[in-house]
């Protein structure tokens, strides 16, 4: 039929002139045991190493059967070798006292296994937004100075290079991020260390957290410091008109403390009491719209109760 694409793909030089077994063993050539101190980490790695329960598991697993999967390096031009992929299993190694990691050696240049580093690592399990954010802008600076370059062969490690396509588009299709979250996980990248921390730990939401990294250093040191005043952070409204203030040269300390002091809804402190419960201990010829008082009133007589006990039991 015309225009259908044929099943049948032509065999390479490499069929012709080696057999299976003469590629498997080309593989495992590849792959040997490396001391630790030999291994250096991948520069500005964005993923955190954490010894917890799920290390503590791998570190068992090593004991007992070794490390079965292989890490992945590449030589570097001293002669030692770069972690790309295996930073756990690495750490789970020096925990469990293993003086080697089983590693195969690749071949690839800076931005190859910047990528093949980030790939490794999305399917873990909890990815916090810093790492996220690291790794993207690492992926994409490096898809980006891949782009356009012609392929050494056609089994690159690293996957196709798709010739125009947006880099940013390729790593939402990969990720299942939208670019425009992406683009908003990458803004997270200009926060200082502190604000980064917050968002981390989900005291900050992500929307507010992006106009915030707007801001320069000394501002976002300044909210820094409100925050802890406060015990309060911003709003994705109070960030807005920080990042408006900022545009005009006008975002000074007190502005700050101003937008910052403002009371908001989600930080009012609310009391919930079942109306039924409340009810039936309030005797029936209270008027409903004088519960509160009577509650009030109730609890004031409540503590100085407690009080007095307190005194007599102090004797």
């Amino acid at each position: 039929m015309a225009g259908r694409k044929s099943d049948f793909t032509l065999p390479t030089l490499d069929d012709f002139f080696t057999t299976q077994e003469m590629r498997d063993e080309e593989k495992d050539a590849k792959i040997r045991d490396i001391p630790l101190t030999e291994i250096d980490e991948f520069p500005d790695h964005p993923f955190k190493v954490r010894d917890d329960e799920d290390m503590l598991n791998l570190v068992e697993s090593i004991k007992e059967r070794g490390v079965i999967t292989p890490a992945t390096v590449r030589e570097k031009e001293d002669g030692r070798f770069e972690l790309v992929s295996g930073h756990r299993r690495k750490r789970a190694c020096e925990i469990a006292g293993t003086e080697t990691l089983r590693c195969e050696v690749v071949e690839l240049n800076r931005d190859e296994a910047t990528i093949l580093m980030v790939e490794s690592n999305y399917q873990r399990s909890q990815i916090l937004p810093s790492e996220k954010a690291f790794a993207y802008k690492m992926r994409l600076d490096a898809m980006k100075r891949q782009a356009g370059r012609p392929s050494k062969n056609n089994s690159d490690p690293v996957g196709p290079n798709l010739l125009g396509k947006r880099s940013n588009e390729e790593l939402s299709d990969e990720t299942g991020d939208s670019t425009s979250q992406i683009k908003r996980y990458i803004r997270l990248t200009y926060l200082v260390p502190e604000l980064l921390e917050f968002v981390d730990d989900g005291k900050i939401k992500m929307r507010p957290a992006v106009e915030l990294s707007y801001l320069d250093e000394e501002c976002q040191r300044d909210i820094v410091e409100e925050i802890d005043m406060s015990e309060a952070t911003p709003s994705h409204a109070q960030a807005i008109r920080m990042r408006q203030f900022a545009s005009e040269g006008k975002l000074t300390t007190e502005v700050i403390q101003a937008i910052m002091g403002e009371e908001k809804p989600n930080q009012k402190e609310k009391i919930v009491l079942r109306g039924d419960r409340v009810r039936n201990l309030i005797p029936k010829n209270v008027p409903v719209s004088q519960t509160e008082d009577f509650v009030c009133k109730a609890l004031e007589h409540y503590n100085k109760f407690l009080r007095n006990r307190a005194d007599r039991d102090s004797r």
